[in-house]
């Protein structure tokens, strides 16, 4: 089932719909159009009681002013860009810049402060097609991407987000959703306690201004190493070097090398407390691993009034590798007129 209702209004007057999406299970999703953001999911604990297990914002003016891409569909290239600098097909193209003098999650008005065409489906398992064509030039980024995103409520209590782009000229294109998990519920304290499991072997180390040194480190020995299920805080000793230039969990892990044919299982985070457990497939290289380092801001309280807290959420962020364009050897993001940008990310809950 899906229903709507008015969020807001932009300064200019536009509309924002929030839509929810319910599957037989109870299970609900709502997604706002601005931004295309996840502003609440609630599911099932151990005893049956649902509670919403996603950060985000009372009122639209928060969603607006906020950096801190709260449940946002990230875009056009998600992470940092050196500099905001990269060469395409012999030209270097100059984006803005928004983070310590660097691109950050598309720039300064990046996908996650655009207001999305929506396209409801209802049944069963709902879906909500957004929309958003960014046009030739915007951010600093070449040719027109038109992007399609999809959400769909499964059966199986589980949200899939299904990314598709096409370009009339060479691009980046690098997307993925923002959202802050926390499986004991947004306002029930600090993740650190939730048992973390990736299917991941090495790491991007990163450098001053949060860029990755250009070397791809084996997780062996390091607070990096999820191959076995541990808490998030266990290793996350901020004395450590590791962490001294992010303050927290903010690096790029590359999954295994593996070929299938169904989506993989690539990650899961279980919280004790609540029996909550939530699986990530994905058909992407990797993911950002983020303990909420930089959730502080006063001016902008979450739901029910909590405030910004550090460490009281974690993103599991499907995508293509940080500064990619400027290291080669991570993996491809540019996208040719003939190709199409096609990923999808499951995010799969039950109780354990």
């Amino acid at each position: 089932m899906i229903s709507n209702r008015i969020f807001g209004r932009l300064p200019d007057g536009r509309e924002v719909t929030e839509y929810t999406l319910s599957n037989r299970s109870g299970m609900t999703a709502k997604i706002i159009t601005f931004g295309g953001a996840v502003r609440e999911l609630f599911v099932p604990d151990r005893d049956g009681k649902f509670s919403d297990v996603v950060q985000g914002f009372d009122n639209l003016d928060a969603y607006r002013t906020d950096g801190g891409y709260l449940g946002a569909l990230i875009g056009r290239c998600c992470n940092r860009i050196k500099k905001g600098k990269f060469t395409l097909e012999g030209k270097e193209y100059q984006l803005s810049c928004n983070h310590l003098g660097n691109s950050l999650h598309g720039g300064k008005t990046g996908f996650d402060k655009r207001l999305w065409r929506a396209e409801p489906k209802d049944g069963d398992e709902p879906e909500l097609h957004l929309f958003y064509v960014s046009p030739d030039g915007e951010e600093g980024y070449p040719g027109t991407l038109s992007v399609e995103v999809t959400y769909k409520l499964l059966a199986d209590n589980a949200l899939s987000i299904h990314y598709f782009a096409k370009t009339d000229q060479t691009t980046l294109c690098s997307l993925t959703n923002h959202s802050y998990f926390n499986l004991g519920g947004y306002d029930s304290g600090k993740i650190y306690p939730h048992l973390l499991w990736v299917d991941a072997d090495r790491y991007l180390p990163p450098a001053e201004g949060f860029l990755p040194t250009g070397e791809i480190a084996s997780v062996d020995g390091t607070p990096f190493d999820f191959r076995v299920s541990k808490p998030i805080g266990r290793d996350l000793d901020l004395s450590n070097p590791a962490f001294a230039v992010t303050g927290g969990y903010d690096h790029y892990l590359f999954f295994t090398e593996k070929k299938t044919e169904a989506l993989p299982l690539r990650a899961s985070l279980y919280d004790p407390a609540s029996g909550r457990k939530m699986e990530l497939f994905t058909d992407q290289p990797g993911m950002q691993l983020y303990s909420a380092n930089m959730l502080d801001n006063p001016a902008n309280p979450l739901k029910g009034g909590l405030p910004q807290t550090i460490g009281i959420a974690l993103c599991m962020e499907a995508a293509k590798p940080i500064d990619a364009i400027n290291n080669p050897s991570f993996g491809n993001v540019i996208l040719h007129p003939n190709e199409d940008y096609d990923f999808t990310a499951i995010y799969r809950f039950s109780i354990a």
